[in-house]
């Protein structure tokens, strides 16, 4: 990830997909339960949709998806995947 623009999940858009760098987050339990729902450092993220509102957003980690509000999603900080097909 060396020279990679970090950013955060909640900035990405949807379609787009994500690599975790790193949850910095204080709170604990929040930080628990985000890396049981498998947002972990190094793992994949495709950001599916935003709700009608703009918030939660859905993402797909593991075959799984996950809505999470951007007070959670802020937290979480990685690098955008480029499509190859661009």
């Amino acid at each position: 990830m060396a020279g990679a623009k970090i950013s955060r999940l909640s900035d990405s858009k949807p379609g787009e997909r994500f690599r975790i760098a790193k949850l910095d987050i204080n709170d604990a339990i929040m930080k628990r339960r985000l890396l049981d729902l498998g947002f972990v450092p190094g793992c994949e993220v495709t950001v599916l949709q935003k709700s009608p509102l703009g918030d939660p957003t859905a993402y797909r980690v593991f075959q799984t998806t996950v809505a999470l509000r951007k007070e959670e999603s802020d937290h979480i900080y990685g690098e955008r995947i480029r499509h190859d097909t661009k």
